[in-house]
């Protein structure tokens, strides 16, 4: 008596999670370094104002669960970057030269023609007046999206990992997720979800080619 054995496609994942920036976008802080020079501002501005100064920082988190909205995260910032920043439209005008990560797109692209679920895991920075998932053209890939400012908390909060799967209506165990922050993958693998470190575009995409069996070819 023969006993069937699984084949390689019913082993393979069936949803594949992404991060957004850093991960659907290249590296944002060579942009980000450039804008502030472009502003007059010192090169680490950006940074220094969201990551280390304490109401930036508290305003940034307020940003990401929707406690607060964009234009006004835009207003209170812009004033402590500096009384001569113009607050309009100051999130889109410092993102704005963040490039697409065209590889990690074509291997997301490259995915959803395998019929392998998509789920869009990000931690928001506002989509209103700068929607950065419009801009970056990858908003309509994604047959699911979960977005911190609209459920209302963010990674590396356990919750919103079973919520994605949840949406996916997959088990942690057949999806991978991928994010370029570190803190943010145990939560997922404690799910079962396997997950990879995005810290460099070529690398990750190699990485998820080899997981997911599919090769990623960008589009001119």
């Amino acid at each position: 008596m023969t006993y069937p054995t699984d084949s390689a496609d019913d082993r393979r994942p069936k949803g594949l999670i992404l991060d957004f920036a850093g991960v659907l976008t290249a590296d944002p802080r060579p942009a980000h370094r450039a804008w502030c020079t472009a502003e007059g501002l010192a090169p680490e501005a950006w940074r220094a104002t969201l990551n280390d100064h304490p109401e930036g920082r508290r305003l940034y988190a307020a940003l990401e669960v929707g406690e607060i909205g964009q234009s006004e995260w835009n207003t209170a910032t812009a004033a402590l970057l500096g009384a001569a920043v113009d607050p309009t439209n100051l999130m889109g005008r410092a993102w704005s030269g963040v490039p697409t990560a065209r590889r990690m797109v074509a291997l997301a692209e490259a995915a959803r023609t395998a019929g392998i679920r998509l789920a869009l895991l990000s931690n928001s920075f506002g989509t209103d007046p700068h929607n950065p998932y419009v801009h970056a053209g990858i908003w309509d890939l994604f047959d699911v999206h979960v977005i911190s400012e609209v459920v209302g908390m963010a990674k590396p909060d356990p919750a919103i990992y079973r919520l994605t799967l949840d949406r996916l209506g997959l088990a942690g165990e057949e999806c991978v997720f991928a994010d370029d922050h570190p803190v943010n993958l145990p939560p997922a693998a404690t799910l079962g979800i396997t997950t990879v470190l995005a810290a460099d575009e070529n690398t990750a995409v190699a990485e998820l080619e080899e997981l997911l069996g599919v090769s990623a070819v960008p589009t001119a």
